[in-house]
């Protein structure tokens, strides 16, 4: 998912939350200013700086229980600007109400793209839940996400 043309199959479009918003490096919004490969004209997803909320969640479908030989992996590039920025993937199983945290990456990352990978194993039907808060909206900071990979045993 790299969000070039839309937001993929992974995310049912209604799923994108106000505070989430399609762009590229030239859309004068701030940074980041290109995408993780240097790219000022392609796309990711960022925080919205009209955003009323602190956070959004972007929630993917509803991916079958793994097991010992379909483990699950995601893998993705994201963007935290130095101050008050927090990126986090959480994971909904079924029988639960909560999304329990699995993730989490805070500000001072110096404004620059990172990559990491989590490894998902449920017994039971679950759903990944990628949020971004910025506690205080100030110019330049940001909180992006970029080309989301899933492996064939999501």
């Amino acid at each position: 998912c790299d969000f070039e043309t839309n937001l993929c199959k992974v995310f049912p479009e209604l799923n994108l939350q106000p505070g989430w918003i399609r762009r590229n490096g030239q859309s004068g919004m701030g940074p980041p200013y290109f995408d993780h490969n240097g790219n000022e004209s392609a796309y990711f997803l960022s925080l919205s700086p009209e955003m009323q909320s602190s956070s959004a969640a972007l929630r993917t479908n509803v991916f079958l229980p793994t097991d010992e030989e379909h483990l699950c992996q995601i893998r993705f590039h994201y963007w935290v600007s130095q101050m008050s920025g927090t990126f986090m993937v959480g994971l909904q199983k079924h029988s639960e109400d909560t999304v329990t945290n699995i993730w989490q990456a805070s500000g001072e990352l110096r404004n620059r793209w990172n990559v990491n990978a989590i490894t998902i194993n449920s017994t039971e039907k679950f759903e990944v839940i990628f949020s971004g808060m910025v506690e205080t909206q100030r110019q330049g900071e940001s909180v992006a996400i970029d080309d989301i990979t899933f492996s064939e045993g999501c």
